[in-house]
């Protein structure tokens, strides 16, 4: 059995960034392959970097009840990702470890789920790097292209997903 089949069997668990460790949270924020689609990552993080990213998404679980957790894998950290409330809108992000792109879909499902059960999360939105080609998924799992966005001088395509 090969690691992939191995890890689409595994359990994934939703934990908060304060449950993993700063230096996995660095080393998969530093590594170019998931630098190529986070335009607004424009320099190498250092520990004070990841120990403000925490804090900060921490801070909008304080604020909004809900936002980003580490995504685990059988135990290990693979990724970060969760709902984020941006105005009047719940987005949400997914950045996965290279090795582990594959189970983005898997990861996806189980958001999803959570934000369906979720009285208050109606809609979704996703806004996606242009470096990303690939966006057939969006359509597969019933999101709607609603148009390019600006954040922090950067354009995004925006798509939207009903939960409810």
């Amino acid at each position: 059995m090969s690691d992939f089949e191995l890890k689409e069997r595994s359990a994934i668990d939703f934990v908060r960034l304060t449950d993993v460790s700063l230096e996995d949270i660095v080393s998969h924020m530093n590594d170019p392959r998931v630098a190529k689609h986070m335009p607004l990552l424009t320099s190498k993080w250092t520990h004070e970097d990841a120990k403000d990213f925490v804090t900060k998404k921490e801070g909008t679980w304080r604020r909004d009840g809900l936002g980003h957790w580490a995504i685990l894998i059988d135990g290990v950290y693979v990724g970060w990702g969760g709902f984020q409330k941006e105005g009047e809108d719940w987005d949400f992000g997914l950045v996965l470890k290279p090795g582990n792109f594959g189970l983005g879909m898997r990861i996806f499902r189980k958001a999803i789920e959570f934000a369906r059960a979720d009285k208050r999360i109606d809609f979704i939105t996703f806004l996606l790097p242009l470096s990303r080609k690939s966006l057939g998924v969006m359509s597969r799992v019933g999101a709607e292209f609603v148009g390019n966005t600006e954040q922090e001088g950067e354009i995004f395509k925006r798509y939207e997903l009903e939960t409810k």
